[in-house]
């Protein structure tokens, strides 16, 4: 893609605004974290909302962004449109897991950057199965109904069968729960870069 074609590019799936509402919630994550750890008696762990509820909005914001505003086109088009989307999807997950990883400094050993990027690729990941399957409008669904389900059932101690299923809730350095938040990325990334959003009645 020629720079004209990746502006048009970035313009039709609303881009530039999608980078603005990442920048806005790093900084209210940022916020939110200083906040938490400086109530009496609070410790680093208080700052698992931060980053869990960050990288869902980040999902979110990132999966409502990946449709097709030019379906029929994108499918005749002369060059597979695969690697642009992969490229899209990849740039922002890098985007957001930065951003997310400055919001929260220190500490990694506990709920810290680690775990903020882990949580932004596992929930991208799964938010871009979404759009494939169900389409971009509604691809924040699955990462808010997986997170709001282990945020209610997570046991309270790290590790064991928890590191797998409850991926999300789990300190920094577990190494289960960055499997499965790798696994859950690779699938989802490989999916919406082979079919791309799923068209709707609304045209996501």
């Amino acid at each position: 893609m020629n720079p004209s074609s990746w502006k048009l590019y970035a313009r039709s799936r609303a881009l530039p605004g999608a980078l603005a509402v990442l920048v806005a919630t790093a900084a209210a994550a940022a916020w939110a974290a200083r906040w938490l750890v400086s109530l009496p008696g609070a410790g680093p762990t208080d700052r698992l909302p931060v980053v869990t509820l960050g990288p869902l909005l980040a999902a979110a914001v990132i999966g409502t962004g990946l449709h097709t505003p030019s379906d029929e086109l994108d499918r005749t088009a002369a060059r597979a449109w695969w690697p642009r989307r992969l490229a899209h999807l990849l740039a922002a997950t890098v985007l957001a897991g930065l951003l997310l990883a400055l919001a929260v400094p220190g500490h990694a050993e506990e709920f810290g950057a680690p775990a903020a990027v882990r949580n932004t690729l596992g929930l991208v990941g799964v938010a871009a199965g979404g759009a494939a399957l169900a389409g971009a409008r509604l691809s924040w669904f699955p990462p808010a109904c997986y997170l709001g389900a282990v945020g209610l059932a997570a046991p309270a101690e790290p590790g064991g069968a928890g590191a797998w299923w409850a991926w999300a809730m789990q300190p920094g350095p577990e190494g289960g729960a960055w499997t499965v938040a790798a696994a859950a990325f690779t699938a989802g990334a490989a999916l919406y870069a082979w079919r791309g959003a799923r068209r709707t009645a609304a045209g996501a």
